[in-house]
């Protein structure tokens, strides 16, 4: 598709500043710390599929839409994976098993963290279980059995594969390693934030010291733009606005921001956290 039709066809329902939100770098380093930032980065730099992704410069696009310079971080080359949630559960599956070659992982997913646990089990030597919804497409499920994982389908939605990988996870002392955290489960959730970080490190060398003013960021779960926002509070000097963008059917974070406070968002097909 042209620069043309792509961007006449752009439109958004809903648009909601958060008028409470006060960056600080402190707060938001006492959540993920710098240390854990920077560890994430000293043992995935050391991967020897390592290499950071390319940060394209989207010129056409930045001159149809009148802007001085559009970058797009391309996370699709990331470990071949073609997932821009590539780093977070590989390193979440290596830091949480220690070395331990009899752990067997396990997960819920719609495909792109599902990807990057397998790829990083697949890495370790471990079995790995995937538990995925009805609706979630059979090419994926084919990725995600080509680095050696076990794929359940689960009847019903994501919280539904969710709950099935819990419970199947508990009765075989599986290790379960999920992008999304509840109670008395946070420490992995955190851990795969710690592994999206890189990105921003990664951005901040490339930029060259240039001020970004804008950041626009994908919110499913919300793992990956809150880690993003961590990762901006660690290496980034001049502190850009920050831009959310989720899907209509599961707009959780609009929800949290408009109610001041964590908020469930329900759809046909999934429920978001």
């Amino acid at each position: 598709m042209s620069v043309e039709s792509d961007v006449s066809n752009w439109k958004y329902s809903h648009f909601l500043i958060n008028k409470k939100n006060k960056f600080n770098k402190n707060d938001i380093l006492s959540i993920l710390s710098k240390n854990e930032i920077d560890e994430a980065y000293k043992i995935i730099s050391g991967w020897n599929s390592y290499s950071p992704t390319p940060l394209i410069s989207l010129n056409k696009l930045s001159e149809k839409l009148k802007l001085n310079k559009i970058f797009y971080k391309d996370e699709s080359k990331r470990f071949n994976l073609k997932s821009f949630k590539a780093l977070g559960g590989a390193y979440a599956v290596e830091k949480i098993t220690k070395g331990n070659k009899k752990t067997v992982i396990s997960t819920a997913t719609a495909g792109n963290h599902g990807r990057s646990v397998a790829w990083g089990s697949k890495k370790l030597g471990l079995k790995c279980k995937i538990f995925i919804s009805e609706f979630v497409s059979e090419s994926r499920a084919k990725v995600m059995r080509s680095f050696g994982a076990d794929v359940i389908r689960v009847e019903g939605n994501y919280e539904n594969s969710l709950n099935e990988c819990i419970k199947q996870s508990n009765q075989n002392n599986w290790q379960i390693v999920q992008d999304v955290a509840w109670k008395n489960y946070m420490l992995v959730p955190k851990l795969t934030m710690a592994g999206y970080s890189v990105m921003m490190k990664e951005i901040s060398e490339q930029i060259n010291n240039q001020k970004i003013s804008h950041v626009i960021l994908q919110a499913g779960v919300g793992g990956m733009a809150a880690a993003m926002v961590a990762g901006i509070a660690r290496y980034l000097d001049h502190i850009p606005q920050v831009i959310i963008v989720e899907p209509e059917n599961a707009a959780c974070v609009l929800a949290s921001i408009k109610a001041e406070k964590t908020h469930a968002a329900f759809s046909g097909s999934t429920i978001i956290t």
